[in-house]
């Protein structure tokens, strides 16, 4: 493969990859993909994914994950801003919204989720969002901030698109787009992406690509296997892959700021 890519989105503290990360890094480099961010889904998890990136030179993010909502405490503005110390951390969250599942009460997943859209704003971060089932209420409450960032594993229809398109975020595809049962709608709406608003990321271990052949052993996702992820999308678009890997680099590098750094 000529190109590299960088994966916008791995849960690489998931116990699914314990005492595996070394090889999981080794994996993604020889397939091209030569960096990725690391995302935090609640306070200790965002402590962990830190001292990964530190220890395997990538980037993380460090937030509460609405379904970690209600075990935010009162020092979540001083922790989360303890975490953005590090330059290694270059987003907020993973935060947000999720109605589908309600692991925790919505009124709570909105107050969380505007005390660190709030931290993002006053540290002049971006953000990495979730939403499911939730669109009205994200809207809203975006709308309440000065917010730039990257709508995480988009699947929503046309009109959630073009409202977080039109708010300026990036949008994020998984393997989602590899499903021949669910991806069907994201298929039909990646074209209508702009390519320079464009962000690939694996969700690993979550998400492998349906589509994939042969099948992974381990039957897990992992980052080595977002080149697949870029060639469906590239298909989509119905351009190269080199073409999709090199702007969504581009794309990376620019909304974390790491062209100034």
């Amino acid at each position: 493969m000529s190109y590299t890519l960088i994966d916008a989105g791995v849960n690489l503290t998931n116990h699914q990859f314990d005492e595996q990360h070394q090889e999981i890094i080794n994996r993604a480099n020889s397939a091209g993909v030569n960096n990725m961010l690391i995302i935090g889904c609640d306070i200790a998890g965002s402590e962990q994914s830190l001292e990964l990136a530190i220890k395997y030179q990538q980037y993380s993010t460090a937030g509460i994950h609405p379904h970690d909502a209600k075990s935010a405490t009162s020092e979540l503005e001083t922790q989360l801003k303890h975490l953005a110390k590090h330059d290694e951390v270059v987003a907020i969250g993973e935060c947000g919204l999720d109605y589908n599942r309600d692991f925790s009460p919505r009124d709570i997943q909105r107050s969380v989720f505007r005390r660190q859209l709030a931290v993002a704003e006053d540290l002049n971060l971006p953000v990495y969002l979730h939403e499911r089932d939730a669109n009205e209420d994200m809207l809203k409450i975006l709308n309440e901030f000065k917010v730039r960032g990257i709508l995480h594993c988009f699947t929503g229809n046309a009109s959630s698109l073009k409202s977080y398109l039109d708010l300026g975020l990036y949008i994020g595809i998984t393997g989602w787009v590899c499903d021949e049962r669910r991806g069907k709608e994201l298929q039909q709406l990646v074209p209508h992406i702009p390519l320079e608003r464009l962000l690939l990321e694996t969700d690993s271990p979550f998400l492998i690509p349906r589509s994939i052949k042969p099948k992974p052993k381990s039957r897990k996702n992992e980052p080595a296997l977002l080149p697949h992820i870029c060639q469906t999308v590239a298909q989509l678009y119905k351009i190269e892959a080199e073409t999709v890997a090199t702007q969504t680099t581009k794309n990376f590098n620019h909304i974390f700021a790491l062209e100034t750094r």
